[in-house]
């Protein structure tokens, strides 16, 4: 069931990764996450260093889910990606993972917060300690992970042939 578990997380933060590619961008009005706590804000919400110029443009993606706590670096255009996952525990702004096809381990601090630094972003998210994906990403109202992603991930759940 966890390797079901692990498909789904991962087809989800795809699909929400080819909608950034693709320039989807989500009603304002959506729900905004709470800036108050900065280390709740790093987590369940995808993160992109840039917007992509153009579909061959490489960008590299963070998220980090709660509801099974795991995680993806992934760099990727529209033709093209590779990903890491990783297992985490959060400790406030302290994020401890594991990434489980090398057992290699690392301690990072995420540090996000509101603000204005690229033109279209809402969010930026520094990441200290990690040897993958990039130091600085970015995020928009709107682009969390939240129920709506889990009710897709129970429908591919649902779709998919029973594993014994």
């Amino acid at each position: 069931m966890k390797k079901l578990l692990i498909v789904a997380a991962m087809a989800a933060l795809a699909y929400g990764g080819v909608r950034v590619l693709r320039g989807h961008h989500t009603d304002e009005a959506a729900t905004e996450a709470t800036v108050t706590d900065g280390d709740q804000l790093a987590l369940d919400r995808l993160w992109v260093d840039h917007m992509p110029r153009n579909d061959k443009d490489t960008i590299q993606v963070f998220a980090a889910i709660t509801e099974e706590p795991l995680g993806i670096f992934q760099a990727t255009s529209v033709w093209k990606g590779a990903f890491e996952m990783f297992v985490y525990e959060a400790h406030g702004e302290e994020i401890r993972m594991v990434f489980p096809q090398t057992n290699d381990h690392a301690k990072v601090k995420a540090k996000a917060r509101t603000c204005n630094d690229k033109r279209d972003m809402d969010y930026c998210l520094e990441l200290d300690g990690s040897s993958r994906g990039v130091k600085r990403y970015y995020s928009r109202k709107g682009w969390e992970i939240d129920g709506h992603m889990q009710d897709r991930i129970e429908t591919l759940l649902r779709s998919l042939p029973a594993q014994d």
